[in-house]
């Protein structure tokens, strides 16, 4: 079974052109089956034509015993299918003894989000009387009125502002650009921060400069948007659970508590799919739980 690993991995390096961390990952999939195969036969590791799916049955089933993460079981049966498909096109072995193998039911836990109690609390945390607070004020406005990822906020450049109409355009995953709104209280915040911004003679001024800059004046990392998240979080001493995303998650399922429809909250987060966005009404179902219904 080494020598066929050894080729496939060599297939995934010069045709599919697979980065050294992906073929990394692969051959210690496959060497933890060679092992678990090896010592289950108590001799030498099977050619992968002598593998049998109950075999790997028996491998998946240590694995869950073992307390591995249902996401590492389907990464590792993701890799087995990989390896005996290009088993089959080489000749090896004549069936896919993985391709009969279910991955592992996905637990997907509720979102964390704030209150609108504990929201207020953060959002009044950063100081008005220096330009950083007002750029962390601006931050958490604009990301929660807005609904936006990280990555999305520290993307926005002037020219997505649309103060006259409250939307603010967006650059989604895929490339996906949506309108997104800005209320009241953001709008302010953003104004005051922007009259305070000091721009770097390095970025553009012509609409393209970064809305959110740090302190020398150059765009503004995921990074620093997380680490300015966190000093908020102790001043205020809120649920250190609390991320950039979790006032997406807020946004989300403040909308839903106060009757919004689910289909305009996927359009407005920019989800692509509405089951994405039917987590969130699990929450509010959630929470009737726990408050008592009636």
């Amino acid at each position: 079974m080494r020598t066929a690993v050894d080729r496939f991995l060599q297939h995934l390096r010069v045709e599919r052109n697979a980065s050294e961390l992906t073929i990394k990952s692969y051959r210690e999939d496959l060497s933890a089956l060679a092992d678990y195969l090896a010592e289950a036969r108590d001799g030498p590791c099977p050619k992968p034509g002598e593998i049998t799916v109950l075999e790997l049955r028996g491998y998946v089933a240590a694995l869950h015993e073992a307390g591995y993460a249902n996401t590492t079981i389907s990464r590792r049966l993701a890799s087995l299918r990989s390896f005996f498909r290009f088993g089959q096109r080489e000749g090896w072995t004549k069936a896919n003894p993985a391709k009969p193998l279910r991955n592992p039911r996905k637990s997907r836990s509720l979102p964390h989000f704030l209150s609108s109690e504990d929201l207020g609390r953060l959002l009044g945390a950063p100081p008005s009387g220096q330009p950083s607070g007002l750029r962390d004020r601006a931050i958490l406005e604009t990301m929660y009125s807005a609904g936006l990822r990280i990555s999305e906020l520290v993307g926005l450049v002037d020219s997505d502002l649309d103060f006259d109409a409250g939307v603010v355009r967006v650059r989604g995953k895929g490339r996906r650009e949506r309108l997104a709104p800005i209320g009241s209280y953001a709008s302010r915040a953003l104004l005051r921060w922007l009259k305070a911004r000091r721009l770097s003679p390095e970025e553009p001024s012509d609409g393209q400069a970064p809305v959110f800059t740090n302190k020398f004046g150059r765009r503004l990392s995921t990074r620093g948007v997380a680490r300015m998240l966190e000093k908020y979080l102790r001043q205020t001493g809120l649920d250190t659970r609390t991320t950039p995303h979790s006032l997406r998650h807020s946004f989300a399922t403040h909308l839903l508590d106060r009757g919004a429809d689910i289909r305009s909250v996927q359009e407005l987060l920019g989800h692509r799919s509405l089951v994405t966005t039917q987590i969130y009404t699990h929450v509010s179902t959630a929470r009737l739980d726990r408050n008592g219904r009636g």
